[in-house]
């Protein structure tokens, strides 16, 4: 945030009242508070006067006021920072005078609440059918994708929709918490923790065996005594990035027991890239995992993201179309996407997932409200 932008906030000053005090459009005064770009045909020290003015007006601390336009000599741009600008996009939340301007009661890009309100594409639809067979029918497949990209909205659908179809399927998920692929930084997720989470869930009142050829036979027997009463067994492990190497090994083992034909158990690991890499075939410490895991990428929404937004309105019972115009979008896919990758072709730098473009559309509809913009376009998109 730009210290103007910051004291103009702390100062309880809006954007559109200083247009109006410096006789400027509401979006020139937005690219001066937010790129520090001012307009060519006015005197720049005399609107940083009038600024300060305002400022010192309501009540700003003169040493803030005094300094708010001085550039530090020590600052010097890095070439990468231009080129990375596009992945910095914290939090965002709906003010409640943007829900006002755009008559909107919730934010679009709240949490999912329910299955209906899960947005599926083409390739989305295809990961969650394949999450769903491997938790019915059994199977080793990870799912990667980046932080945001709907790895956790998938495991929650997929345990909703179990329980509403009422499937004999039991749901095993080891806590995560701190967990790391060493014990410097954290501690990591063994054999031991995955066992005891899938005793608990299949047979609680059983005390888990202490030696270790005890206990994976008792793990055996209660699979397999689940098994016989029509029950199948899910292992799903969240953060799986931060698994260890000889934990990514010993899940070999739990997908070997079997009741003859019938494996007793499937996993499904959800992880950011670093998971893929753990994963790759040309790792010689994993080749025996790899070759029974089938890795899924959640890829970026770059074909669907007019989709996703109006699913994103609707769901909330508002009118897309009145609020962000067809150019913002593709703001919006520009802006998310890095330099290599504008064509669409490589979507190695695309950041189009469902948690940065609703922080993007909510910060963008701040702005609109804020300047009094009537629909969010490309260039209040370019000013976020």
């Amino acid at each position: 945030m730009s210290k103007l932008k910051e004291l103009l906030e702390e100062c309880g000053i809006s954007q559109r009242t200083l247009a109006r005090e410096l006789k400027l459009s509401p979006p020139a005064v937005s690219e001066i508070v937010n790129h520090d770009g001012w307009p060519k045909s006015q005197n720049k020290k005399t609107l940083q006067a009038a600024i300060r003015k305002q400022l010192r007006e309501a009540g700003a601390s003169e040493s803030k006021v005094k300094h708010l336009f001085r550039k530090s000599r020590k600052t010097t741009a890095k070439p990468a920072e231009k080129e990375d600008d596009f992945m910095l996009m914290s939090k965002q939340g709906l003010f409640p005078e943007t829900k006002k301007h755009f008559q909107l009661m919730v934010n679009p890009f709240d949490g999912v609440r329910s299955h209906e309100d899960v947005f599926l594409s083409s390739e989305i639809r295809y990961v969650r059918e394949a999450v769903y067979h491997t938790a019915r029918h059994g199977g080793f497949m990870a799912v990667v994708g980046e932080s945001g990209s709907g790895k956790s909205t998938l495991r929650r659908d997929l345990i909703e929709r179990i329980g509403r179809e009422n499937r004999a399927v039991i749901i095993m998920e080891p806590y995560v918490l701190g967990m790391e692929d060493n014990d410097k930084t954290g501690k990591t997720l063994k054999a031991l923790h995955i066992a005891e989470a899938i005793k608990a869930a299949v047979a609680p009142s059983e005390p888990l065996k202490s030696s270790p050829e005890a206990r994976f036979r008792q793990l055996h027997k209660v699979l397999r005594d689940s098994c016989q009463t029509g029950n199948a067994h899910c292992l799903i492990i969240e953060e799986a990035h931060a698994l260890s190497i000889p934990t990514i090994k010993h899940l070999k083992r739990f997908i070997e027991l079997e009741d003859g034909f019938r494996k007793l158990i499937s996993i499904i690991l959800l992880g950011q890239p670093e998971l893929k890499h753990k994963l790759s075939p040309t790792n010689p410490q994993v080749r025996e995992v790899v070759q029974r895991c089938e890795v899924v990428e959640l890829k970026p929404m770059n074909g669907s993201l007019p989709d996703y937004v109006e699913h994103c309105f609707t769901r909330v019972n508002a009118d897309v179309s009145k609020i962000i115009t067809p150019d913002a979008i593709e703001a919006i896919r520009a802006k998310l996407t890095g330099p290599s990758s504008r064509s669409g072709a490589n979507d190695s730098l695309s950041l189009v997932y469902p948690l940065s473009v609703g922080n993007l559309i909510t910060a963008a509809m701040n702005l609109a409200a804020d300047i009094g913009a009537p629909q969010v376009t490309a260039d209040i998109i370019a000013q976020v």
